[in-house]
C-alpha cells in the first residue's frame, strides 16, 4: 500500500485545527487563540482544500481528526 500524501499544512493552520478538536465550537478556538471566528473558518476552509488537493478529502470534522490521526498531528490519546 501506498502512503499517503500528507498536505503541507501551515503551523498556524494545524494549531487552529487542533485547537478545534479540544472545543465544542469554532468561536471558542477564536477565543482561545485570540483571533476573529471568520479566521478560524478561513483556515479550516485551507486545511480542507489541502487535504482535497492530495486526494484524501475530509468534509466534516471526524474525518479531519482521523486524517490528523493519520498524519501524527494528534494522537487518539489527545482526544
Amino acid at each position: 500500500m501506498t502512503p499517503a500524501v500528507q498536505p503541507e499544512l501551515a503551523p498556524r493552520e494545524v494549531e487552529v485545527l487542533v485547537a478545534w478538536f479540544h472545543t465544542e465550537s469554532k468561536e471558542a478556538v477564536a477565543r482561545q487563540l485570540h483571533i476573529a471566528p471568520t479566521t478560524v473558518r478561513t483556515h479550516l476552509q485551507r486545511v480542507r482544500a489541502k487535504y482535497a488537493a492530495v486526494g484524501r478529502p475530509a468534509k466534516t470534522k471526524a474525518a479531519l481528526v482521523a486524517r490528523a490521526i493519520q498524519d501524527g498531528l494528534i494522537h487518539i490519546d489527545d482526544l
